[in-house]
């Protein structure tokens, strides 16, 4: 079943403050509830789906570039994005717990009732990387491999942190994770929920700590990740593999890798857009006597035709040679702005060649031919 736009999900327009993006999220996730619709499978799969357009328009960096480039901005093409059909309820709860006014049950939204906490899990840090792209990568999409160190899993204990998993459940919270304070303020005696101070928001805390880990349930380790790169991405745009970061302490929620990208400059073509700039400097006998050149493209070379007559200035396109739009169709062209080499220094025999020109009505411009250059010239500052 192919995604909806987040827009459309979250039912708002795209300048909805990041606000109203709240509200119509919070609005949802009342609505379809796993504890207001138990056992109900279409109105879990449209929770997390509200919850994943909800992770990608709460936050800048991820709506900016999806804004630009859809799906593949904020999803990397399979490598790995954010996908709420991924996660579990326990993700969702963690991730925007203030959504939930801090609780994973739905009872957090006062009124509904019948749901509890679950206890807190622990989320790694992302990691970051870098992704240098020649134009050729960024023309076919490519492949690159990344040796990460990284916090992984304790094996020892397999992650949880404790020596054979002893684990008891948390005598003050009764294994929630979770507490209720009442306390006085200017509107009287006030209730709230936080997490358990003795256990950390767990739910149970560790009888024997892990040799290994310490308790913590994470080592220092490495991590080869293989990354899949779509075609047509842009200097600074941020990929991401979701659960690739660092590891969760006891059993935790993995971090995310981000990619970002740079791109290689290359020495004959410059980047603008999906076009890609060639210079072409001609000689005069080939200017006016017209000839053949070769441009250089992504793949190798193109030989293109050069009238007799042309003027320097003057641009030729070859159309569908630049690079692929992402996310969606076609391509870009190479364009060539062409100019004309005139030498500095000429021998005698070269001076009177020149000279005999001079007298010659076809090498001097026409006023029709003036006008067309300064046209020309004045669009460049147009």
């Amino acid at each position: 079943m192919a995604k909806r736009d987040y827009y459309e999900v979250l039912g708002v327009d795209r300048n909805a403050s990041a606000n109203d993006i709240k509200k119509a999220y919070r609005k949802l996730a009342i609505q379809y509830h796993p504890d207001k619709n138990p056992g109900d499978k279409e109105a879990e799969e449209k929770f997390k789906e509200a919850a994943e357009a909800y992770s990608v328009l709460s936050d800048a960096d991820k709506k900016a570039r999806y804004d630009q480039f859809g799906f593949e901005g904020v999803s990397g093409a399979g490598a790995g994005g954010f996908s709420g059909a991924g996660m579990d309820m326990n993700d969702i709860f963690s991730m925007f717990g203030d959504i939930f006014g801090g609780r994973g049950g739905f009872s957090g939204f006062g009124g509904f009732g019948g749901g509890s906490s679950a206890p807190q899990k622990h989320r790694g840090n992302d990691l970051r990387v870098k992704a240098k792209l020649t134009l050729q990568e960024i023309a076919n999409g490519t492949t690159k491999k990344f040796k990460l160190k990284k916090y992984v899993a304790c094996t020892h204990c397999n992650g949880s942190g404790a020596e054979g998993n002893s684990y008891e459940t948390c005598p003050e919270c009764k294994g929630t994770g979770r507490i209720i304070r009442t306390q006085q303020s200017f509107f009287g005696m006030m209730r709230s929920e936080v997490a358990c101070p003795h256990c950390g928001g767990e739910g149970k805390i560790i009888k024997n700590k892990c040799s290994h880990c310490h308790g913590e349930g994470i080592v220092l380790g490495e991590e080869v990740v293989e990354i899949q790169i779509p075609a047509g991405v842009v200097e600074g745009m941020q990929l991401s593999m979701r659960g690739k970061g660092n590891a969760g302490k006891r059993n935790g929620i993995n971090g995310d890798l981000l990619i970002v990208i740079e791109e290689e400059k290359h020495p004959e073509l410059i980047r603008d857009e999906n076009d890609l700039i060639y210079s072409l400097l001609l000689d005069i006998p080939t200017a006016t006597l017209g000839g053949f050149a070769e441009i250089p493209t992504i793949d190798g070379k193109a030989k293109v035709t050069i009238d007799p007559g042309t003027q320097p200035g003057k641009v030729l396109r070859l159309r569908g040679k630049g690079l692929p739009t992402l996310n969606g169709y076609g391509k870009g062209d190479i364009v060539v702005n062409i100019s004309v080499y005139i030498p500095e220094v000429l021998s005698k025999e070269e001076k009177k060649t020149i000279e005999s020109f001079r007298e010659s009505d076809n090498f001097r411009p026409t006023e029709s031919v003036k006008e067309k250059i300064f046209r020309r010239f004045k669009s460049f500052f147009d």
